[in-house]
């Protein structure tokens, strides 16, 4: 299916599919990547559909590096840390250093071609 079929919820999907570990995106970026640079809220909309749920949303991060709310916040903590990111006094990401940069970065694998192991 190309690009200019898919919704903005599924375009929304694929960049956040491939957020490698270690790396997060701001939905201002994800909203700039689908060329629809003023829809950040709606980035944000789409993180709350559940079928989207197996996707790394935990790499998504307001552009001051702050965190969703709770309950989702430490929950989303602890799984940056877990990949090695860094934060401030305020448990913010430091942003200018694990922001994902897709054209500098190699290209991840889509967690949705991964098989689930349990």
């Amino acid at each position: 299916m190309s690009t200019d079929m898919k919704t903005f919820n599924e375009q929304v999907y694929d960049i956040v599919a491939r957020i490698p570990a270690g790396r997060v995106a701001t939905f201002g970026q994800i909203a700039r990547m689908i060329g629809r640079p003023r829809m950040a809220r709606f980035v944000g909309y789409a993180s709350n559909n559940k079928n989207s749920w197996h996707l790394p949303w935990h790499r998504v991060v307001f552009k001051d590096g702050s965190l969703c709310n709770e309950p989702f916040h430490s929950q989303q903590y602890q799984a940056l840390l877990d990949e090695g990111v860094e934060f401030d006094n305020e448990e913010r990401v430091l942003v200018d250093k694990f922001q994902w940069n897709p054209e500098n970065e190699s290209a991840p694998i889509d967690l949705r071609d991964m098989p689930f192991v349990f």
